[in-house]
């Protein structure tokens, strides 16, 4: 049996060696780094659109810089990346644009990167 759309949308975004929370699920102890991530959803045959952040607490934007890389690079050389999910399959695509960087409001050490994903969840 497949996942729902929900645990395959968890499971894309925990799939990067990083924790993943849905955005209103963040534990108050969470250390960084982590991903936060939307949960959109839609009907088979649906094209959604899914934004994340990657949050690290640093003073330089290398390693954070390098994990959107990572993504990227996975999400370009997969063809393209699929989970199983209940009545079909959940495919996930580079959005765009795909990153932006964001400065965080008081507090200078945490670096945070704006992500688009593309899921379509399709029938087998």
């Amino acid at each position: 049996m497949g996942k729902t759309k929900e645990q395959a949308i968890h499971q894309f975004w925990s799939s990067f060696g990083l924790p993943a929370y849905d955005v209103n699920t963040v534990d108050e102890d969470a250390e960084m780094p982590y991903i936060t991530y939307d949960v959109s959803t839609g009907s088979i045959g649906d094209f959604i659109l899914l934004t994340a952040f990657l949050w690290y607490r640093s003073t330089s934007w290398n390693a954070i810089t390098q994990k959107a890389h990572d993504i990227e690079e996975y999400l370009t050389t997969m063809s393209p990346p699929a989970i199983k999910i209940d009545g079909g399959r959940a495919y996930f695509t580079k959005g765009s644009p795909f990153s932006q960087r964001m400065a965080e409001p008081g507090d200078d050490s945490v670096r945070r990167i704006y992500l688009q994903v593309n899921a379509e969840f399709l029938t087998n």
